[in-house]
């Protein structure tokens, strides 16, 4: 980790978005380094398709292009609780972000929050241009819908509320609107709402579907928009912007609490700034050199790093004849003296790969250099052949990079990036972001893995284990040991389940792969009661729960304390007879034979694994024992302190020791059948099924009664005992009532 650190610093600890041509990151991440303009050009018919009359095809201002998403109308309203009438007036926007806040929960490994760890939410959408073209002009719709219910389902003011609804979030939630630079802000928002413990978890971002403009555009000179559909930052045919529709959202935690709790980080946001222009530039919509310069300034005092560590800076980069040299002239100024050197700091904007995404432009470039970060690459910046010439490069330690490559870390200090985003109306934000720590991985000591899927309908199910399968493929590095963790706490739960048993990498592909015939799958129940059962002795064995002993550290730590606190009744230490070496396996099997060990050894392991089972969270509604067993179930349930438990375990397993011996038997009769074959040294130990009965007494007594038994065919088993417990021969044990009492 950075020795720079200052106990501010903010982890991106999960990541989700729908870009145009990438409905996840890592196709994302595949087209920024293939170099992937995602901005696609219309044929005649698409534009007709798109709704705009056919006049428009014989404009020659008009520019069929669109950076445009797949399947806009595509929301799964019942999973979210929605009727589809209830989202056929919502607006996309709305929906969508509400589907990337989910999917970067559950990118983070909380996907399901408990409610005391406060979650936040802020961001911020582009206008609702479905209200004013589905909507307002659907005469019957206008008609029948509640005034209100259209108002909640397309104003700004109800985006971030709406999924702190839906997913239970109860830290801070509103809106932020600053134009371009609305998600960037919403990031520097959450990050203080972090700092300030007004949460523990916040979700930023921002969203923007632009309707109008699916078909193409028309070219106004003068304007924004580029003339030909291309964006070209810092070139010297930079002519202007191409809208796009995109959402992103990002999971942010103080670095300290994802570092404790082992979550993933992207990048490290080590400081951050918001500003505005104020009337410094030449007017409401032109951009600022001051207010930019000082932006990326306050950013860099707040990080506490100096410029000349940056690396690489993720422009604002819209292509335009004026902002471009104004960009850089405030990237000049701001990094000062403090620059390393000419081309020593990479330049490059997400913007030609995918347009202008509006209120998600900032998040964009946010998200594209925190995977940069992650995999250490620097992806090309599109569009760039011939350096605008308005900028002063030879003067600047920029240059913008044109190709993928590896991005080398600094001799001394941990590879470091800027992310510009830059409204119309002058609010401007800069986050300077630093690689994520490395960790040493942690192998898992257990040598077999659960995986647990679930979803809200089979189709969806199957499809998850199918998206499994291809991100445990492209992700080779993955430990099973880890997707099983967040698997099982990361992940709401859902009606249709799945489960994988694997060893490794390999066997979980293999089962994912024919989900049919490897998986079972189970409908959710209102209630699954479970009744812990502990058997009595006979059931002991030398190296019994060897495994669990060796992989489950709370087993272990439960049975060291219980093997502890039992030395000075024993006079010995329990586990060395439990788990004994392999040239002491014969010796500990007869040591187990003996009463006084056998039972305390039989409570230890039942009490560990039965808290083991609870610390999973399968907890008992009731509780029932046999014998020993009996001990066990009662200390569990609070009848008495885990040292009473073993003492009296102890002392009841010597006094049995200390009686004469003798034996038990197992028959497959009812009672009723076998009484009759008793004689007087014998007793019926226990009923434990309708033809299942325990027969207690002397040695000989029991072996005569085997005989008789195997000449007649009956099923009969000697238990592993050393005395014939639960018969007559125990009632030595009851001392003799004083002079005087009663029996």
């Amino acid at each position: 980790m950075s020795d720079s650190n200052t106990g501010m610093e903010i982890a991106i600890t999960g990541m989700a978005g729908r870009f145009p041509g990438a409905r996840s990151l890592e196709e994302l991440w595949r087209n920024l380094c293939d170099g992937v303009e995602s901005i696609e050009p219309l044929s005649d018919e698409a534009v007709l398709k798109a709704g705009l009359p056919s006049e428009v095809l014989k404009d020659p201002h008009f520019v069929k292009v669109a950076s445009r998403l797949d399947d806009v109308a595509g929301f799964d309203a019942a999973f979210f609780g929605y009727t589809p009438r209830e989202a056929e007036v919502m607006d996309p926007q709305q929906r969508l972000f509400l589907e990337c806040a989910l999917e970067a929960l559950e990118d983070a490994g909380h996907g399901a929050p408990p409610p005391e760890l406060l979650v936040g939410v802020f961001g911020g959408q582009a206008l609702s241009t479905y209200l004013l073209l589905n909507l307002l002009g659907n005469a019957e719709l206008m008609r029948t819908v509640d005034p209100l219910q259209l108002n909640l389902g397309n104003a700004g003011s109800f985006l971030t509320t709406r999924a702190a609804y839906k997913l239970d979030l109860r830290g801070p939630s509103f809106n932020i609107e600053s134009a371009c630079s609305t998600s960037l802000v919403a990031v520097h928002v959450a990050c203080q709402s972090l700092l300030n413990q007004e949460c523990d978890l916040a979700l930023a971002g921002g969203v923007s579907i632009n309707l109008q403009i699916q078909g193409g555009y028309r070219y106004v000179d003068g304007g924004i928009l580029s003339p030909d559909g291309h964006c070209r930052p810092f070139d010297a045919q930079a002519k202007g912007i191409v809208f796009g529709s995109g959402a992103g959202v990002v999971a942010l935690r103080r670095l300290e609490d994802a570092l404790a709790d082992g979550s993933p980080i992207y990048a490290i946001i080590k400081g951050s700034a918001v500003n505005n222009d104020g009337a410094a530039r030449v007017g409401y919509t032109a951009p600022g050199v001051e207010g930019r310069a000082a932006v990326i300034s306050e950013a860099l005092g707040s990080a506490g790093v100096s410029a000349g560590s940056i690396g690489y800076v993720e422009a604002h980069g819209t292509g335009t004849a004026l902002g471009d040299p104004i960009e850089v002239q405030a990237l000049i100024r701001a990094f000062g003296d403090e620059a390393a050197g000419p081309r020593t700091c990479a330049l490059g904007s997400i913007k030609p790969n995918l347009g202008h995404l509006d209120a998600a432009a900032g998040v964009a470039g946010l998200i594209k250099t925190a995977l940069a970060l992650k995999h250490r690459k620097l992806p090309p910046s599109l569009n760039f052949e011939t350096p605008n010439p308005n900028i002063p490069w030879d003067a600047s330690p920029f240059y913008v990079n044109t190709k993928l490559r590896e991005w080398k870390a600094p001799a001394r200090e941990p590879r470091r990036a800027g992310v510009s985003s830059f409204g119309m109306g002058g609010t401007n934000a800069h986050v300077i972001l630093e690689e994520p720590p490395s960790r040493a991985p942690v192998p898992s000591t257990r040598p077999h893995q659960l995986l647990v899927l679930s979803a809200r309908t089979p189709t969806a199910l199957a499809a998850q284990a199918s998206r499994l399968e291809e991100h445990l493929r492209a992700n080779k590095g993955l430990e099973p040991a880890d997707v099983a963790y967040t698997l099982q706490v990361g992940r709401r739960r859902h009606p249709h389940r799945r489960a994988i048993v694997c060893q490794g990498r390999e066997d979980a592909l293999t089962a994912l792969g024919d989900i049919s015939r490897q998986l079972s799958a189970t409908e959710e129940r209102t209630s699954r009661p479970t009744v812990f059962m502990f058997p009595g002795q006979g059931a002991q064995y030398a190296g019994m729960a060897k495994g669990l002993y060796e992989n489950e550290r709370g087993f272990r730590a439960d049975v060291d304390d219980c093997a502890t606190r039992l030395i000075p009744h024993l006079k010995l230490d329990l586990r060395e007879v439990l788990f004994p070496a392999a040239d002491r396996a014969e010796e500990a099997q007869r040591q187990l034979q003996q009463t006084r060990l056998a039972q305390p050894a039989l409570f230890i392991i039942e009490y560990a694994l039965a808290r083991l089972w609870m610390s999973w969270g399968v907890r008992p509604e009731a509780m029932v024992g046999h014998s020993i067993g009996e001990y066990v179930a009662a200390c569990l349930a609070g009848v008495f302190t885990l040292p009473d438990a073993l003492a009296l375990v102890a002392a009841r397993g010597q006094l049995m020791q200390d009686l004469p011996p003798g034996a038990m038997l197992s028959v497959a009769l009812s009672e009723a059948e076998l009484v009759s074959s008793l004689d007087a040294r014998l007793s019926v130990a226990a009923v434990n099924a309708p033809s299942m009965t325990v027969v207690a007494g002397p040695d000989d007594a029991v072996d005569a009664l085997k005989a008789r038994l195997d000449a007649c065919g009956v099923q009969s088993r000697r238990l592993h005992t050393s005395h014939a417990f639960h018969s007559a021969m125990m009632d030595p044990i009851v001392a003799p009532s004083p002079s005087g009492c009663a029996g």
